[in-house]
């Protein structure tokens, strides 16, 4: 089995490299590898091989290998090609942790406990994540892709820690996460649909369709109001155009009266004053 140390490989026949990081991802990931590969194989590593046994005299002890049936032999070979499987996706370090195991069973368990801790280590993270799952709401201009991203994130490590909750709850918490200008939405879901048997991926996609829908109402909304500004814009610099005509047209008519005013002024002759009779006349 080429596996390629530190490198993720996508390819169905080849599981999961763990490198000492992300053990929840690892885990839920050789999980289905190893389901996929041999159910026994998994039923072994869960519960461990069934030692060929004989009962003399009343009392039960190990068969000895001769005795061994081909059933026996094939379940020590199950427990065997578990090992060799654990084996091939860890790193040195994590090697050295399990390779004194006997069993598949003992190695699956000393990783669980090493990196998700003792029952009271669990549940002491369990109540840390069950208490961001109560308080779990939709943040401020976050996309549903975002915010279902994180609640999944959430509900997959309390799966992980065999902590998990029904299909109807998780479809109402995500419901009742949302923002009140969804409540339109949301009721229209709560009355058209069963929500004991609505996938969480349909409510995703039902979710995303009408944000979709909200974010082009705005964008229409926005375009509305722009072309409006500007429509009173251009009627304002049109007024102030048309101000600007009335005044050059007011200065220009004062102009040609000052200029009619001083022709005129230069035409008619100087009065001049005479005395007649001691007293003084205006010609």
């Amino acid at each position: 089995m080429n596996l390629n140390v530190g490198l993720e490989v996508s390819s169905i026949s080849i599981p999961s490299f763990f490198d000492g990081n992300n053990y929840s991802f690892w885990k839920t990931r050789m999980t289905i590898f190893l389901q996929s590969l041999d159910y026994q194989l998994w039923h072994i590593i869960v519960n461990g091989p069934r030692m060929p046994t004989r009962m003399v005299e009343g009392v039960v002890s190990l068969k000895p290998e001769n005795e061994f049936n081909d059933n026996d032999f094939r379940m020590l070979q199950l427990n065997s090609k578990a090992k060799h499987v654990l084996f091939c996706v860890v790193g040195p370090n994590e090697f050295n942790r399990i390779s004194s195991c006997d069993t598949a069973k003992e190695m699956w368990d000393l990783l669980e406990v090493t990196y998700e801790g003792t029952n009271q280590v669990k549940e002491t993270k369990i109540s840390i994540l069950v208490h961001e799952y109560e308080l779990f709401l939709i943040h401020d201009n976050e996309s549903i892709s975002d915010m279902f991203t994180r609640f999944t994130t959430i509900i997959n490590s309390l799966k992980n820690l065999e902590k998990s909750h029904p299909n109807q709850e998780l479809v109402g918490k995500i419901l009742r996460c949302l923002p009140r200008s969804w409540t339109p939405k949301v009721t229209a879901i709560e009355e058209a649909k069963d929500l004991l048997t609505l996938p969480l991926e349909q409510l995703l996609g039902s979710l995303m369709t009408h944000e979709t829908t909200m974010k082009n109402h705005e964008h229409v909304e926005v375009k509305k109001k722009k072309t409006i500004a500007l429509s009173a814009s251009k009627e304002e610099i049109e007024s102030d155009k048309d101000g600007d005509v009335d005044m050059a047209h007011i200065n220009s008519q004062f102009k040609k009266f000052l200029k009619r005013a001083k022709r005129l002024s230069k035409e008619i002759p100087p009065r001049r004053r005479i005395k007649q009779n001691g007293r003084a006349k205006l010609l």
